[in-house]
């Protein structure tokens, strides 16, 4: 495709989303909606781009990322209508910064290695920081985390950014120990819930714990350089096959999952992870 077409293409969508949020016969949703309302479907695109990614269907990563590039112009579109910046000063913002971050690549300038390049671009961005906020500018070494990540995601990055400084275990065994410590102080805030179950402070105390529980084992997937994202879908998956092949073989018995008592379902879980694995076995 030629490069006029793609503008031309671009325009298209520009002149399709100024359509809709025309005041003169557009969208009456289109024309409700705020940056606050749109916020969510703008992270909701973004998961069915990675679900598309991670399910390695290519036609529907291509409608999906058409969805979250709509996103985008519908963003650019209301803040067009309040005066503050175009989709042409979104495009120019992101070109400039790719540029300014990639100097080995747009500048000439010589990078070592991997952590090399990666120290210059925490270097970079902790600059673009201080010219943006100035004296205002955070100068914590956790800086720049977003807070609306998801937040197995911020906890990675929280690790991450207090690594740079050397506050991190060496190695994942010392962050399985943790591990252990904090299952056994969840453990006993079960205990406490048990022995009061309308305590609004215990309930409190195990939120905490689990938090705490949930931290330390995104460390550890860290560690490993393992997307905690990534293996918590992948569980997902693996988990929602197999139940749904414990329902196929109930009914194929005659039978609802629902009228067995646990017993009885854990035998059909044990057989479709058998039928599973006799599956992959004969696949290898």
């Amino acid at each position: 495709m030629s490069d006029t077409n793609d503008v031309n293409d671009i325009w298209r969508l520009l002149a399709i989303m100024a359509r809709l949020r025309d005041p003169q016969g557009g969208c009456p949703w289109d024309l409700r909606q705020t940056f606050a309302t749109i916020a969510p479907y703008t992270v909701e695109e973004a998961y069915e781009v990675a679900d598309a990614i991670d399910r390695g269907d290519l036609d529907d990563l291509k409608d999906e990322l058409g969805d979250l590039l709509f996103q985008v112009v519908f963003h650019a579109r209301m803040a067009e209508e309040q005066g503050a910046f175009d989709f042409r000063d979104v495009v120019a913002a992101i070109s400039d910064k790719m540029e300014r971050r990639h100097p080995h690549v747009f500048a000439g300038m010589s990078i070592a290695d991997s952590d090399a390049l990666n120290a210059m671009w925490d270097a970079e961005k902790k600059k673009e920081r201080l010219a943006k906020y100035g004296e205002a500018a955070d100068a914590s070494a956790l800086a720049g985390v977003a807070r609306g990540l998801p937040e197995w995601q911020r906890a990675v990055k929280l690790q991450k950014k207090a690594a740079t400084v050397g506050f991190d275990w060496p190695g994942p065994a010392p962050v399985i120990e943790k591990l252990k410590e904090e299952l056994e102080e969840v453990r006993v805030e079960f205990d406490a819930l048990a022995a009061a179950p309308g305590s609004a402070d215990v309930r409190d105390r195990l939120e905490d714990e689990l938090g705490d529980l949930l931290f330390v084992a995104a460390n550890l997937a860290r560690h490993a350089k393992v997307d905690p994202g990534a293996a918590l879908r992948r569980a997902n998956h693996k988990f929602e096959r197999r139940f749904r092949a414990m329902e196929t073989m109930a009914a194929a018995d005659g039978v609802q999952l629902s009228d067995l008592p646990l017993d009885a379902q854990d035998a059909y879980w044990n057989r479709a992870k058998a039928a599973e694995a006799a599956d992959a076995e004969a696949g290898a």
